[in-house]
């Protein structure tokens, strides 16, 4: 195993991950459409492509040209409000854009496939959710996902390549040395938050506060970037190994609620902000948080950023950082 192509490579998590191959000594290949990745984050000793995944032709070419052995594949599109009003757009990049890289991989080096999947394709609970919890997607977004890792099943069980499909929950934060980090505006909490504090009067928006949850707001597991990523690359290791598959949650398996994640924001920013209740919005789970007990036994992984107060602080200072 030594060369990775990384899909979505310069994007918020992807960068991340190569940055972590790199340090390994992994020769990091990079394919991006930059819609909504940033060049600067690539970092320059990886190759670089910029094409879209659904472009079968100079994909299965850079497949072949490289001779890579292993795919970590992260380009989608993520936002499950918008994918409530784009379905189309997010049927093209997430499950059309899969068939096509799945497709690129046949009769090729690779033999481990890493699929970055979602927590949003299981049922509405506020129990822990297992990987063997029902599968029932609310959203546009957790719809596409889940079909692309059926294609992902069905076609690898066929060529004999690992793969390892990581249902990622809420990914927050940047890089201990602030170098990576959300650049624009998203759909999460943490940098809608991290942003409120940079203006002149600070508004924190809460979406619904009549969920079925101990404060009435939603309740989330959020997992740091870093340790996300950091998770790929142990997740990697392993299946090479054992040459066997696995779907696993990437979460740590505690839940905050969104009043929770406000009021840290306040705290450890020693601003004064206004709170503000605003209606839900289609596609919300009333709680989503990790049963990580498969992953915690298919890899030995201690998470470095499992805290709240460390969390918020990196989400300040990467913010900081940009305005």
């Amino acid at each position: 195993m030594k060369n990775i192509l990384v899909t979505g490579g310069a994007g918020y998590i992807g960068s991340h991950i190569a940055e972590i191959l790199l340090k390994k000594k992994f020769n990091v290949f990079i394919v991006d459409n930059l819609s909504t990745g940033y060049k600067k984050l690539i970092n320059k000793r990886s190759k670089f492509y910029k094409i879209d995944i659904t472009n079968f032709k100079k994909l299965k070419k850079i497949i072949d040209i490289n001779k890579i052995d292993t795919v970590i594949h992260l380009a989608a599109s993520i936002s499950i409000n918008n994918s409530q009003k784009n379905p189309k757009l997010f049927h093209k990049n997430n499950v059309v854009g899969t068939k096509i890289l799945v497709k690129s991989c046949k009769n090729s080096h690779v033999k481990n496939f890493i699929f970055s999947s979602t927590a949003a394709v299981y049922k509405d609970t506020t129990k822990k959710v297992k990987e063997s919890a029902p599968i029932k997607p609310k959203s546009i977004y957790g719809k596409t996902k889940i079909i692309a890792e059926k294609i992902i099943i069905k076609e690898f069980k066929k060529q004999k390549i690992n793969y390892a499909i990581l249902r990622y929950f809420n990914v927050v934060g940047a890089s201990s040395n602030n170098k990576i980090g959300p650049l624009k505006k998203n759909d999460t909490l943490f940098k809608n938050l991290a942003m409120s504090l940079f203006k002149k009067k600070p508004l924190m928006l809460i979406y619904g506060n009549k969920f079925n949850t101990k404060d009435g707001t939603c309740v989330r597991d959020y997992i740091h970037v870093s340790d996300l990523s950091n998770l790929h690359f142990l997740i990697l290791k392993k299946i090479e190994k054992i040459k066997k598959s696995v779907i696993l949650n990437c979460g740590y398996g505690s839940g905050i609620s969104v009043l929770k994640a406000v009021n840290s924001f306040i705290k450890y920013s020693k601003k004064k902000v206004i709170i503000q209740y605003k209606n839900k919005r289609p596609g919300d789970l009333a709680s989503s948080t990790a049963n990580n007990q498969k992953l915690k036994k298919f890899i030995s992984w201690k998470p470095k950023y499992n805290n709240l107060k460390k969390i918020v602080l990196s989400c300040i200072k990467w913010e900081k950082k940009l305005n």
